[in-house]
């Protein structure tokens, strides 16, 4: 048979000279440019039910060595706020950057609550832009939101979710996996949620709850529990200064420390991989701490979140930083450090098609969701040496259910003067979460009257609301004083009603009926 010339012999050593320098510089390209990427990895802890009680924000008690560590070499958001204190509701904003209103999940995601997103949120969801960035997206801990098909990882991983420490050796394969593409993982603890039981321990009637500890001053696997004295504890403003309130604070405490152990050996395993200088860490809640005048609620102590941010790759570290963030800014900003960001558009890059994700009968377009054009949230990068620069003038929140028999919507609007609260179904009383109706710290006032105080308020007042709440959050930081009555700031209220109005209109929201309706 005959032989084909080679290419050598067709054009001449020369000319293969020549073009070996672009083919040789295109594959230096990228070889950089995957260096480049496994150099930017995620990891993004968001614990269930925690508020800033930590010893990088000033608590005076909390044992919390890892994340502060993280803290002094990153930076510290003094002004972080959930959009929602209800743990599934808020994780879909959380993995999408868009707020409930257009996103579609108001309320739980599990069991009969069934509530979830719209197939839309696909094209914007943390899990899914994360991958078309080129990354390995994992999964650990806590979901909560739906439908999976939307908030899609490629790995699931599985461990004890009271136990931080065991989550973080189960993700060590997925971390240090040998792989050309950085990875995202997404660690959700269970602490410091309520569950397990009651302290059979404690001498009261009312028993605290035990917040995932184990009875009678027993430890997980592989965790030193740190054991906290309910006499030496900081009553938070919204909470009454009652033995009962001291328990349950000590059993919290003690959920918050065994996540930070978590924390210590997730750095461990980084450090070890080589790669804690490749990786940017971020830490958060979901919303404030289980207690009633916290969780499900829209004051401060439901709404302020711990917000910690280790970039390896800025510079000025150490950094305090009092601009307001919101966690609508929390997927914007992790794409944008990932790439992946148009950040003229603000949106992604790769645009998902979210048609080719679903069957047919799935993406009717009842169930398809309203057309999704940019982020809610912005990226927070930018800034995270800047401990002087803004974020966001104004921040606005939302709460229209918890379980699916809470019904109980209230939207919020917020900036650094005041705070403005419309309770719409006001006439109603405030319905509690079962676990938090149960809690000593709010039954042991409960059951002496509704004129007992808890914290700000009375009992009655905190279950029966005025349609309007207007603090001067400047000045009122716990939100003592209602202005809502006082004649002399009506015009504000009105300025600020109008603010709330214009966001509804914004964003759809349906109960913006509500003005001018019943």
């Amino acid at each position: 048979m005959p032989r084909f010339p080679t290419l050598t012999q067709l054009i001449g050593p020369a000319t293969i000279e020549i073009m070996k320098i672009p083919i040789l510089a295109a594959a230096i390209a990228l070889f950089c440019s995957t260096l480049a990427a496994t150099e930017k990895n995620v990891i993004f802890i968001i614990t269930d039910d925690e508020s800033p009680t930590l010893g990088c924000y000033g608590d005076p008690v909390a044992k919390t060595p890892a994340i502060d560590a993280i803290a002094a070499d990153g930076t510290v958001f003094l002004n972080a706020f959930a959009t929602t204190a209800s743990c599934s509701a808020s994780r879909s904003v959380v993995m999408s950057g868009l707020h409930n209103h257009l996103n579609g999940q108001y309320g739980h995601q599990h069991s009969y609550h069934k509530f979830e997103s719209f197939r839309s949120v696909a094209a914007f969801a943390l899990p899914r832009v994360m991958q078309g960035a080129g990354y390995r997206t994992g999964h650990i801990g806590k979901y909560h939101v739906g439908p999976e098909q939307v908030y899609r990882y490629e790995t699931y991983l599985k461990a004890n979710t009271r136990n931080a420490v065991e989550m973080a050796d189960k993700s060590k394969d997925f971390i240090t996996a040998e792989s050309d593409k950085p990875f995202f993982l997404y660690f959700a603890t269970s602490d410091p949620h309520r569950g397990g039981g009651k302290d059979e321990t404690s001498e009261l009637e009312l028993k605290a709850d035990l917040f995932g500890n184990k009875p009678n001053k027993g430890s997980h696997n592989g965790v030193e529990e740190v054991f906290y004295d309910p006499a030496d504890l900081p009553i938070p403003h919204f909470l009454s200064d009652t033995p009962e309130t001291r328990e349950e604070l000590a059993q919290y405490y003690q959920s918050v420390s065994r996540i930070d152990q978590g924390v210590a050996r997730l750095v461990e395993i980084l450090k070890e991989a080589g790669l804690y200088d490749k990786t940017m860490i971020i830490f958060t809640a979901d919303h404030g701490m289980a207690f009633a005048g916290g969780k499900t609620t829209v004051y401060e102590g439901g709404l302020r979140v711990p917000f910690v941010v280790r970039n390896p790759y800025e510079e000025m570290r150490g950094v305090k930083h009092a601009g307001m963030i919101s966690h609508v800014d929390i997927t914007p900003s992790i794409l944008d450090f990932a790439g992946g960001l148009n950040q003229k558009a603000n949106r992604p890059k790769e645009i998902v098609d979210v048609k080719s994700l679903f069957r047919e009968s799935e993406v009717a377009k009842d169930n398809l969701g309203r057309e999704i054009k940019a982020y809610h949230g912005k990226s927070w990068v930018p800034i995270l040496g800047k401990p002087d620069a803004e974020h966001w003038e104004t921040i606005f929140a939302s709460h229209t259910f918890h379980e699916i028999q809470m019904y109980y919507p209230m939207r919020v609007v917020r900036d650094k003067d005041y705070k403005l609260i419309w309770n719409i179904a006001h006439e109603l009383p405030y319905p509690f979460a079962s676990d938090l109706w149960a809690a000593s710290s709010f039954q042991a006032q409960f059951q002496e009257s509704l004129d007992a105080p808890y914290g700000q308020k009375s009992v009655g007042e905190y279950i029966h609301r005025p349609e309007f709440e207007f603090y001067k959050i400047g000045e009122d930081p716990i939100e003592a004083k209602n202005l809502a009555s006082d004649p002399a700031y009506r015009d504000a209220m009105i300025r600020y009603q109008e603010k709330l109005k214009a966001f509804q209109k914004e964003m759809n929201d349906p109960w913006i009926m509500k003005w001018d309706y019943e």
